[in-house]
């Protein structure tokens, strides 16, 4: 499957490449770049804006012709074409459009004529034009210029009751044959100005005593060393100090070959051996990116985990002149409000951008009123001065440009985590998984023991159930009231007297495996921890959750040996970890004026440094990372873990399709609840890790309809790990069909899940399918048995696939491989 996911890599595009390269080497290398001349338009029209292969979206028409392909002058004036190679011919049709667009009726009416001009010489003129006459044919020879203009003049006697709109026209079929004899359509280039280079503005601030660092850095001393960390990837240190300063500055940045991505880390130390100045307003991100002269900014981002129907729901805000936009999580968790990644997209490309702190984060985008917009991001509050010999760092920045629309840059960015970010235990992507346990009928563990734990484990592997985890969750430790009682991290001695080992000697003898269930950082009163280690806890007035300070260097030693010693003598072989109580006001409580953010980057660091050790310690071994069910989806967590229980929102049909929809652009392995049989459910709560929460017994056939499904899924679960395209619009409501397709382009392979919702009045959909080979042809298969149809890769990205669902509510899953 790695070479599969490295060929992958390679379908990024090289002007994604250029970008990224081009920023990485201006923003924190320092090299002034030339961009590539690029081909494009500059429009100086005397009203509206170049329109390009339709007009309102109807076909653009010359008298009783129509056409799919030129483009339109809403307006006399001129387009400046610009062309980054020799140009041997120009051709086209020009002619007044006669599609009635306006208040009135343009039928006979209007008044142009059209010229072509090379280095400043007329090669065409055009007779008079206007609506319901033929248009005039352009050929005229460029002879090597790598630039001619298209001019349109209002010409003629106008009645008293001319519109100015009528006099427009469309350069239909318009494309210019290359010196090269290749093919360029006019429609196809950008429009100008295009985006400037990169500046070499260092893509962070802070501010040091008061003065912003843009300032302070340029008297800094600078030194830059670069290493090569493996094949694909290379490291760039940018380290800045001065003789008569105790704060020193390291920004580490990675670049990676094959994917248009770069990231960096900001590290602040002092030097010193007195407290540093004020060190305030640290944003990890603080860049400007420019779009060309066309079409908008557009940011694409989405809800967080709140076990709502809506969790991660796509939103999208457009930029517009002199607008600002605040995001940020909350109560210190990283996805809790908002997901902490953002695509930010513009005509034909795009940037992606992600802070990866499981923490609080804040990010703000600035529209200004021409064609840029400033991105600030980091963590939320910052000011603080350094010890002596103390070292903080910032959160992770990480950015992924695309060419393409939004969508194209959500697989690039997939693409990237799924090769470089999504965790290989043994070395190897987590295969699709299967999970069960008892909890929901011992309430979570609470009324769990060895004796139902081995029962029911042998129960379902005796029926067959092709289980990869047991899953051992919350209560399993001694409490009084109930499972919430954290802070003794040892199996219950009257429920398991013999710990977990039998449990796990059972699993492993039978080919599956255990999966437990932890929460560190929260501990209650009267608990072990409470007890024996108060001065390793953050309180608060009237709370009775307590935080385990992970910033502090001898709780996390006690942690990760405890923790070790667990999983090793209970054969623990998948440690799962979640985190029910928002840590921020624990953090803020506990710093003093001159020492804001400082809890929170400790524990931050604290926590990442912990499971650092444990994935070096178990390298075969996953973490689940759950947080009141996907509240801490940072790049720093999903890096070390993946999310198996996505949101504490499970079960419902409907509510299930909606957070498969919108986690799917973001993360490419995660897990949610099953809890029926019927495939509607079933399919719709179907995601890469399946934690089975069901009694098959009590079901009729429930075991045999179990199993049937299960293999069902495994068939197409591999594509999960794919290319992702949404096949309709985001909704919750139950009177639509929601559909996406998932594409693996190294295997020619792939699936569509559809689904029919209980008041929709249609029995079939078309889905047009994206990322296949026009020319290939596909197997198609129905997995409800409905047969093999071969179709081609035009047919199904241009007519479509059709889906027929006789069931209301109902579902289907749709395979194709390219044969």
């Amino acid at each position: 499957m790695l070479c599969a996911f490295l060929l992958l890599a390679a379908l990024s595009g090289s002007g994604a490449m250029e970008q990224s390269r081009g920023f990485l080497r201006a923003k924190l290398l320092g090299e002034s770049v030339a961009p590539p001349v690029r081909s494009h338009m500059l429009a100086y029209l005397k009203r509206g804006a170049i329109g390009k292969n339709a007009i309102q979206g109807r076909p653009l028409r010359i008298k009783n012709q129509e056409f799919t392909r030129g483009i339109v002058m809403p307006s006399p004036g001129e387009i400046h074409v610009i062309l980054a190679a020799p140009a041997a011919s120009f051709e086209a049709l020009v002619g007044t459009d006669s599609n009635d667009l306006g208040y009135y009726a343009n039928q006979d009416r209007g008044g142009v004529e059209a010229s072509v001009e090379v280095a400043g010489r007329a090669v065409f003129r055009s007779p008079y034009l206007k609506e319901g006459i033929p248009g005039a044919q352009v050929n005229v020879s460029l002879d090597g210029a790598r630039e001619f203009r298209l001019k349109l003049a209002s010409v003629g006697e106008k009645s008293r009751f001319h519109q100015e709109q009528w006099d427009q026209a469309d350069w239909a079929m318009a494309r210019i044959r290359m010196a090269d004899g290749s093919t360029v359509w006019l429609a196809d280039l950008p429009i100008g100005p295009l985006e400037p280079p990169a500046t070499v503005d260092l893509p962070f601030s802070f501010r040091y005593n008061g003065r912003p660092s843009s300032q302070i850095l340029r008297e800094w001393l600078l030194k830059r060393e670069s290493r090569q960390l493996d094949e694909h990837r290379t490291e760039h240190t940018l380290s800045f100090s001065h003789p008569s300063s105790p704060l020193a500055l390291r920004a580490v940045a990675v670049e990676y070959a094959g994917h248009p991505a770069v990231e960096w880390t900001l590290h602040f130390r002092n030097t010193g051996t007195s407290m540093t100045g004020m060190i305030e307003d640290i944003q990890a991100l603080d860049t400007s990116f420019s779009r060309a002269g066309g079409g908008e900014f557009l940011l694409h981002h989405g809800l967080g985990s709140r076990t709502l129907d809506d969790d991660y729901k796509p939103l999208e805000t457009p930029l517009t002149p002199k607008l600002e936009k605040k995001l940020a999580t909350v109560g210190g968790r990283a996805s809790d409000a908002e997901m902490p990644y953002f695509n930010l997209a513009w005509p034909g490309r795009g940037v992606i951008c992600a802070v990866g702190w499981p923490g609080q984060w804040a990010a703000r985008f600035t529209r200004d009123e021409g064609t840029s917009v400033r991105v600030v991001a980091g963590q939320e509050l910052t000011h603080f001065r350094l010890k002596p010999g103390e070292e903080v760092r910032s959160p992770l920045i990480a950015m992924v440009f695309y060419q393409g629309d939004w969508i194209d840059g959500q697989n690039v960015w997939r693409r990237w985590m799924v090769a470089h970010n999504v965790p290989r235990p043994g070395g190897k992507l987590h295969p699709p998984q299967v999970a069960e346990g008892n909890g929901r009928h011992t309430i979570e563990m609470q009324e769990a023991n060895e004796a139902n734990q081995l029962r029911d484990l042998n129960r379902e592997l005796d029926h067959g159930v092709p289980l990869d985890y047991w899953w051992m969750d919350a209560g399993w430790y001694p409490f009084t009231t109930n499972w919430t009682d954290v802070g003794t991290w040892e199996p219950d001695p009257a429920r398991f007297p013999r710990g977990f080992a039998p449990v796990s000697r059972l699993a492993h003898e039978r080919g599956t495996k255990i999966l437990v269930w932890f929460e560190p950082e929260r501990v209650r009163p009267g608990t072990w921890l409470d007890k024996n280690h108060p001065e390793w806890l953050l309180k608060l007035p009237g709370n009775s959750n307590r935080l385990l300070d992970l910033g502090n260097d001898d709780a996390r030693r006690w942690l990760t040996e405890h923790v070790t010693r667990t999983i090793r003598e209970q054969g623990i072989d998948l440690y799962r970890q979640d985190f029910n109580f928002e840590p921020l006001p624990f953090w803020r409580a506990n710093d003093a004026p001159d020492r804001q953010g400082i809890s929170e980057i400790k524990h931050v660091t604290g926590y990442l440094a912990y499971w650092d050790e444990l994935r070096r310690r178990f390298p075969a071994m996953m973490i689940d990372t759950c947080a009141s069910g996907g509240r801490r989806n940072d790049l720093e967590t999903l890096r070390r873990a993946v999310p198996l229980w996505r949101s504490d929102k499970a079960y419902d049909p409907i509510p299930m399709q909606a957070l498969s929809y919108g986690i799917a652009l973001w993360i490419p392995y995660h897990g949610t609840g099953i809890n029926s049989v019927e495939p509607f459910i079933f399919r719709s709560q179907m995601s890469p890790a399946l934690a089975l929460g069901l009694d098959a017994s009590n079901v009729p056939n429930g075991y045999d309809n179990l199993k049937r499904r299960i293999a069902e899924w495994r068939q197409v679960a591999w594509n999960y790990y794919g290319d992702y395209y949404p096949l309709t619009p985001y909704t919750l409501d139950a009177v639509s069909w929601m559909a996406w397709q998932f594409d693996t382009p190294a295997k020619g392979e792939g699936m569509v899940q559809a689904f029919r919702r209980p008041e929709s009045p249609f029995e079939t959909a078309r889905f047009k399918l994206r990322g296949l080979d026009a020319n290939a042809t596909y197997a198609v298969t129905d997995l409800d048995g409905k047969g093999e149809s071969v179709m081609s890769g035009a047919e199904l990205m241009e007519r479509g696939i059709p889906v027929t669902i006789n069931a209301s509510p109902g579902a289907a899953i749709v395979a194709y491989r390219r044969r």
